[in-house]
């Protein structure tokens, strides 16, 4: 069965339907779907286990995240299947974030994430530790056979560095995936949207995140980390948040290194490793400098 038939095989649609593929998806399909009364998002995906991804999870979370106030509203599911709310918005692009004005309104919407989400989830909830993912990642590059096989030691033995320097931990309930496709901008709010790897972990991978996916300058790394915790960053707090961005970088790094042996979405994931692999070269150096 086709995408558009599966689609067409939903029952839920009001008269008939036009589907148009939305591009950009690298571990689902999503397609915007208009019937006679309104326009949705339909997500095509099944859990994806080599990348900790399940979908009663990613489920779980976009409800939390709709009632919170930061996401669409969920309309429909099935095995497989997850539609939403259309949006009419704009989705950032990298420098979009690295604009303060734009950082100032997407960090609260962080921030509110990790506050206000684990007050609405209901149901067993997953833990995305970053350094558990990594190492689940490193055995099945292994398992694999994978060309990367002569970086795996030096690249573990950095994330058990990482992994001390960036301790003490709190703990929120995380978005894990903060690239600009992900925010919306409809003109008066901003939306989170693709709840695929969520759960709990600590703020400062998503703040990592945010920081590396976009290649925010240092000086909006600091602005990001004191609008966060409303106060100007202490070394300390600076030190644990290297720490984790590089985490970030290396998570990425490992999750496309384990994508060009598994994945079936067409998409260059040869070139994205050796771009994240170089920029985490990059952060790691940074970040050993500053011991």
């Amino acid at each position: 069965m086709t995408p558009e038939d599966r689609i067409h095989a939903l029952g839920i649609w009001r008269g008939s339907i036009e589907i148009s593929p939305i591009a950009g998806g690298i571990t689902n399909r999503n397609y915007l779907v208009s019937d006679a009364v309104a326009r949705c998002v339909v997500r095509l995906g099944t859990d994806i286990p080599i990348h900790h991804i399940s979908r009663q999870n990613e489920l779980a979370a976009s409800r939390a995240a709709h009632a919170a106030g930061l996401s669409p509203a969920v309309i429909h599911h099935s095995a497989g299947v997850l539609v939403l709310e259309y949006v009419e918005a704009r989705a950032l692009v990298p420098e979009d974030i690295r604009a303060p004005d734009m950082l100032a309104r997407v960090v609260p919407l962080v921030r509110a994430c990790h506050h206000d989400i684990a007050r609405h989830f209901r149901g067993p909830a997953m833990i995305f530790w970053v350094f558990h993912v990594i190492r689940d990642y490193a055995a099945s590059l292994k398992a694999a056979g994978s060309a990367y096989l002569p970086l795996l030691a030096t690249l573990l033995a950095r994330a058990e560095t990482l992994e001390e320097a960036a301790g003490p931990f709190d703990i929120a309930f995380g978005h894990n995936d903060l690239l600009a496709a992900n925010f919306l901008d409809d003109g008066k709010r901003l939306w989170l949207i693709d709840w695929d790897y969520a759960g709990f972990n600590t703020p400062l991978f998503d703040l990592g995140g945010l920081a590396s996916n976009n290649e925010l300058p240092e000086s909006a790394e600091r602005l990001m980390l004191e609008i966060y915790f409303e106060r100007p960053p202490t070394d300390d707090l600076i030190r644990r948040y290297a720490a984790m961005k590089c985490a970030s970088l290396l998570r990425e790094t490992l999750w496309s290194m384990i994508s060009e042996i598994h994945s079936t979405i067409d998409f260059d994931y040869a070139a994205y490793t050796a771009e994240n692999l170089a920029r985490f070269e990059r952060a790691y150096q940074a970040f050993a400098r500053d011991q």
